[in-house]
């Protein structure tokens, strides 16, 4: 009597961790709900960027968002995919005063997290400004309040902030974009360094087309980003999907990898991040041979 063959495991499902924002809800929804092929199941993991920025430190989730300033610290861990990311022009995080405030070194400037990209622009800015650290969205009613000089805002910020009675003191973007010549660098999608690097791949590609189906099926993923979207407005949602999810949001290009590099460079030399020779993107080792 022939031995009857072991019963497959159950394929390991990984956690994948993204924001509430409606860039990554629209990005991801398809994966999530398993409309494209993926090397592995994945469950939804929705937490506030610094959150997911924090648990990157420990490594808590095999494929997360992550800020780019808190990846430069974690890249003995993770790897970024090319694809998924938010990067581009106009996309950046501003800082907003009740009044005319002028020269913010010394002054008070609520921040939504140490990790974020948008406090390591501050930081080049206005390196000797007093950073208060509370949830994104708790910055604006701060400001408002006048218990901070000024405010460090991100996400849908951007487009609500006239309605707390603030004014634009500088759009940290654009001083960049001025400075560099390149586009922002705000948020990578990363992968554990500890995962085949075909499985990375894959994941890349399932990223990827992830993306694809939410534009070729705008209606399918409408609910999901409503429903996560908490109370913000229609218009607001579109504008932010419109504005933080381009092309280099299907793959970084050599552009966008010129402006990782060079985020990586100056955060390296203000002491922000720690020096790295690693591939920062999934693949780079394999076209090197290495």
């Amino acid at each position: 009597m022939t031995a009857a063959s072991p019963t497959p495991a159950q394929p390991e499902t990984l956690e994948l961790g993204y924001s509430f924002c409606p860039n990554d809800t629209f990005i991801f929804h398809a994966l999530h709900a398993g409309l494209v092929p993926s090397p592995l199941p994945v469950r939804e993991v929705l937490e506030d960027v610094q959150t997911l920025n924090d648990w990157a430190t420990s490594s808590r989730l095999p494929i997360t968002k992550i800020s780019y300033r808190a990846y430069f610290s974690v890249m003995d861990r993770y790897v970024a995919l090319r694809a998924g990311g938010a990067l581009g022009r106009g996309v950046g995080p501003l800082i907003v005063t009740r009044g005319e405030v002028g020269d913010l070194n010394g002054k008070v400037v609520a921040s939504p997290g140490a990790l974020t990209t948008a406090e390591l622009l501050l930081r080049m800015v206005y390196p000797d400004a007093q950073v208060r650290r509370m949830r994104y969205d708790e910055v604006m009613p701060a400001t408002a309040r006048g218990e901070v000089d000024a405010g460090l805002i991100i996400h849908e910020s951007r487009f609500t902030y006239p309605q707390y009675g603030l004014s634009r003191h500088l759009d940290l973007g654009a001083w960049w974009e001025g400075d560099t010549g390149l586009p922002l660098p705000l948020g990578a999608i990363l992968v554990r360094r500890d995962l085949p690097a075909q499985v990375q791949l894959d994941l890349n590609a399932a990223v990827r087309a992830s993306l694809d189906y939410a534009y070729a099926h705008p209606q399918a993923s409408a609910a999901y980003i409503r429903e996560h979207a908490l109370e913000m407005e229609d218009a607001v949602m579109q504008a932010h999907i419109d504005l933080y999810v381009n092309a280099m949001s299907r793959d970084v290009g050599d552009e966008g990898e010129r402006a990782v590099r060079e985020l990586q460079r100056r955060a390296v030399a203000v002491g922000a991040a720690p020096a790295s020779d690693l591939p920062l993107f999934v693949g780079e080792a394999l076209v090197s041979g290495t």
